[in-house]
């Protein structure tokens, strides 16, 4: 499937993941709506690339639908990547006092990084189902995005894993639901990631994470995920798999 020409949504937009996937789509002929919430880099970046940004709310479906909306007047929809964040809890299941973790704690989590993704996915699919096929029947495709602590999640990260586990078991189902309507459904699961939202803090991280991972000895940096984004696209075999995007880690239990 050609980039070129179509239209794709990237929610979570205006973060590192999101913003690099913008840049790396858009480099490649893609017409680009930016759905996230930092009203100011969506902007920044409506100005400087000529995208739309539109202030999207992933966890509200007319928020989504309205996205969707504004990606299907630029053309016809075919990719849809979300790489949105959002609040989260974490803790132990049973703290040092000897309470359980508050279920808050866990409800939020999964709100923000599995039902607000399932939401996208759900909307995003049947635009895309709406389009007119190409050559084999593809439609489109979906990109989500997950994290290797759904595989070995650490001490204190049971939400966030459940979360991200929880995303990793929709990517088969999906492209199996979708295989008629030829829209295919590919997860990326990321290690560590330096993105600007660390800031400052970024160096230290850097500096805990690189020598922990096999090789490269280095975070992972954003425009290698909008690297494979744009793989994943062009690549019309791949469907209902999870990509680790790890440099070979394995997170330890702390």
């Amino acid at each position: 499937m050609q980039i070129t020409g179509s239209s794709a949504l990237v929610v979570g937009g205006t973060g590192g993941l999101g913003e690099a996937t913008v840049r790396r789509l858009h480099a490649a002929g893609a017409k680009i709506v930016v759905a996230d919430v930092n009203d100011e880099k969506g902007k920044a970046l409506e100005e400087e690339l000529g995208v739309r940004y539109v202030r999207t709310d992933a966890g509200s479906e007319e928020s989504v639908l309205a996205a969707i909306a504004e990606a299907e007047s630029l053309g016809p929809l075919r990719v849809s990547v979300d790489c949105h964040g959002g609040p989260a809890g974490g803790g132990r299941l049973v703290g040092k006092d000897g309470s359980p973790m508050p279920l808050e704690n866990f409800t939020k989590t999964i709100e923000s990084y599995l039902v607000s993704v399932f939401n996208v996915m759900r909307l995003a699919a049947a635009a895309i189902a709406r389009q007119e096929p190409l050559e084999d029947g593809q439609r489109g495709v979906i990109v989500n995005t997950a994290s290797i602590a759904a595989y070995e999640g650490q001490i204190g990260q049971l939400p966030y894993s459940a979360a991200k586990g929880g995303v990793v078991g929709m990517t088969l189902v999906a492209a199996r639901d979708l295989s008629p309507l030829g829209v295919r459904v590919m997860t990326i699961a990321p290690g560590t990631f330096l993105t600007p939202a660390y800031g400052k803090a970024g160096d230290q991280l850097e500096a805990y994470w690189g020598p922990q991972v096999p090789h490269p000895k280095r975070m992972g940096r954003s425009p290698e995920y909008a690297t494979l984004v744009a793989s994943i696209v062009e690549n019309d075999y791949l469907n209902g798999e999870v990509i680790r995007l790890d440099g070979a880690l394995r997170f330890p239990p702390k």
